[in-house]
């Protein structure tokens, strides 16, 4: 992953001129770089079917799989649950898409999410009202992924070796802010609404706010010019630049609005548990970029859909709930989990190879047959 977000060398965008970049017609709504038309059409069904409708297909056996074979997974209670435990991953891989989209990463978000709850508690601990509390962590969130972005964008640092930095930096803020203790005296209206149901039901009441944040971020990605922006600075930021695009201020606003989601998190967090510690969503980032890459992601930016990435994150959730059940301990859960994110980097680049050497061999121009002899 490189600093200013260049896919590998000999990659550009397909049937786009810069001027055609600039004015948002050779990139469509819908997705990364790729001809229009018909054939663009074709392409992108077939993108669609090959990944993105297989993820959500693969989640959807896991389901019924576990329903069948895993005591309780299929009850109403453990539903909720479920969701509840998506909630965070689900939360972050929503501004995780565009900044993996544009080629970069952040891995501090989870560290962002435990400096959000560590301060949640100090800050409830010195007297303020959790109305105050709120946004005021939400508002650090976006400090701290504004100091991600100025590192990224203004010291041109790659984004890799910035974020796994402030990832420690951020855990350690944490445990100077609350130290090793824990804050567990929440106003019970706030940390019942975060676990409660709509009207008794097995749906939890946070599901319809994130259910708005994924439409959202959805329409932004595919149907604005933020989502082609970002598409055309994965797919080439230097034909991007070319066009006009100010790449570096897209990707600053990128990680400031992570930094403010993973902020949020942390307040959900924190409200969820009723504990405000400085070690709270220690490991997530793993979970949230493995999520974003199954979902169709390129780990080398430029192409993924929102779809996908939903996808993903259910598939993700549905099995560690399905082996947590089935009594897997944390540490084989991790494994697990870092195996789907060697999965889905290894399999489309594969997959992407395999077609390109089809591709070539299928064009190779037949061998010219030798001149006749004289005579012959």
């Amino acid at each position: 992953m490189s600093a200013d977000g260049n896919r590998p060398a000999g990659t550009r965008l397909a049937g786009a001129n810069p001027a055609g970049i600039a004015a948002g017609a050779a990139l469509p709504p819908g997705g990364d770089a790729r001809p229009r038309g018909a054939a663009g059409r074709g392409a992108r069904l077939g993108r669609l079917a090959s990944w993105d409708l297989g993820v959500v297909v693969l989640a959807v056996l896991t389901i019924v799989v576990a329903s069948g074979t895993v005591e309780n997974f299929s009850t109403s209670r453990n539903f909720t649950f479920l969701v509840l435990d998506l909630l965070p991953i689900a939360l972050i891989a929503l501004p995780m898409t565009f900044v993996i989209v544009t080629g970069e990463i952040d891995l501090s978000v989870a560290s962002t999410l435990g400096l959000s709850s560590a301060t949640m508690g100090y800050l409830w601990n010195q007297g303020l009202t959790i109305e105050t509390i709120i946004p005021l962590c939400v508002v650090l969130g976006a400090v701290l992924g504004a100091v991600n972005g100025l590192f990224v964008t203004v010291f041109r640092l790659p984004s890799l070796a910035v974020t796994i930095g402030t990832m420690a930096l951020f855990r350690g803020l944490a445990l100077v802010v609350l130290g090793d203790t824990a804050v567990a005296d929440f106003p019970a209206r706030y940390t019942d609404w975060v676990t409660g149901t709509i009207g008794g039901s097995a749906v939890p009441n946070v599901l319809i706010p994130l259910a708005v944040l994924a439409a959202l971020f959805g329409v932004v990605l595919h149907a604005t010019p933020v989502g082609r922006w970002s598409f055309a600075a994965g797919a080439s930021e230097h034909a991007a630049r070319f066009a006009g695009i100010r790449v570096g201020r897209l990707k600053f606003w990128l990680y400031v609005v992570t930094g403010a989601v993973a902020g949020l998190a942390g307040v959900l967090w924190t409200l969820r548990y009723s504990s405000a510690r400085a070690d709270n969503g220690a490991g997530l980032e793993l979970a949230v970029v493995a999520a974003v890459l199954l979902g169709g992601v390129s780990i080398f930016g430029g192409r993924g859909t929102l779809p996908g990435v939903v996808g993903g994150v259910v598939l993700l959730a549905a099995l560690q709930n399905a082996l947590r059940l089935s009594d897997v301990s944390n540490e084989s859960l991790n494994v697990v989990t870092g195996a789907l994110l060697v999965v889905s980097v290894l399999v489309p680049n594969l997959i992407r190879r395999t077609r390109s050497a089809f591709a070539r061999t299928r064009h190779r121009p037949a061998p010219l047959s030798p001149p006749p002899l004289p005579g012959s």
